[in-house]
């Protein structure tokens, strides 16, 4: 199974600050030793014009100078420099090698992604690249007819997602998500399903095969892009719900049942995870991968 991964971001961010970026060295790190049949690939950046496809260029050029206004960069939640963008970039290239990969072999990994509020012209909520939307852009030139479902289990609303494939044949967006958090303001999809805050895993796992369901039968897919988010668990700071770690694990085998067990293409991406404790957060990233190992 092929994993992705990016370096690690090492900008001095505050022990307190909220997105921990350590995540990702922890769990490549636990990966690295425990999976059996991993190989582990370093992309390279994302091609500009590629990016100019999703994204605007002011946008990418204000990231890339530093030149974020206060308030742009406060709703990003990350200082905007080129070492950022280069990071980001190669997050992005990521989802798109391990959408091909998976094409080919049937499942692949991105050790990042699903950066699932960033939009054309602005990131939010420490997104600063939407890689579904631009690994989509790729593949309309590559895979004519290919459609893909983006499957969006991450606790909050894939907002930008929602925003960046609406009303484009053969994409389909589903987010299953708290609906009173983070973003305040929602988009539109193709199929949304909010919950209550603190659901607890009966609720929210009756209310994902339901909807995954559907999403399957409506979309018909080629290929799934599954954003996992570890941020549903109920230690979670930032997720609102409360599902403990047989219930985290119940969500990754029904998506992977009815993805994989359909001989669908699948892609695994993290998503978000904010975890009290910040070595548990790599650890529930690093098991969504470890089952996902199965069926590759």
């Amino acid at each position: 199974m092929l994993c992705f991964h990016h370096p690690d971001y090492h900008y001095p961010l505050p022990e307190e600050h909220p997105f921990p970026m350590d995540k990702f060295s922890r769990s490549r790190a636990m990966l690295e030793t425990e999976l059996r049949r991993g190989r582990f690939v370093a992309p390279e950046p994302a091609a500009w014009g590629l990016l100019h496809r999703v994204h605007r260029e002011a946008y990418l050029e204000s990231v890339r100078d530093g030149r974020l206004s206060e308030f742009d960069r406060n709703r990003l939640g990350l200082p905007d420099n080129a070492r950022l963008l280069d990071r980001c970039r190669r997050e992005t290239q990521g989802t798109l090698l391990a959408a091909r990969a998976a094409l080919e072999e049937g499942l692949a990994v991105n050790l990042g992604g699903g950066t699932h509020h960033a939009f054309a012209d602005r990131g939010l909520g420490f997104c600063v690249l939407n890689d579904v939307a631009v690994a989509c852009a790729a593949l309309e030139e590559e895979r004519p007819g290919l459609r893909v479902l983006v499957v969006d289990t991450d606790a909050h609303q894939g907002n930008g997602t929602h925003a960046l494939l609406r009303g484009r044949p053969g994409r389909f967006s589903h987010s299953i998500h708290v609906g009173r958090n983070y973003p305040a303001e929602k988009e539109a999809g193709d199929l949304d399903v909010p919950l209550p805050r603190g659901v607890e895993g009966p609720e929210y796992l009756a209310a994902l095969s339901a909807s995954l369901e559907e999403a399957l039968a409506r979309s018909k897919p080629g290929l799934v892009l599954w954003n996992s988010g570890a941020d549903i668990h109920r230690d979670d700071r930032f997720g609102q719900m409360a599902l403990d770690d047989a219930a985290v694990a119940e969500r990754d085998r029904r998506v992977l049942a009815a993805t994989r067990g359909a001989g669908i293409p699948t892609v695994v991406l993290y998503g978000g995870g904010y975890n009290r404790d910040r070595r548990r957060t790599a650890r529930l990233h690093a098991e969504t991968v470890l089952r996902a190992e199965a069926w590759a």
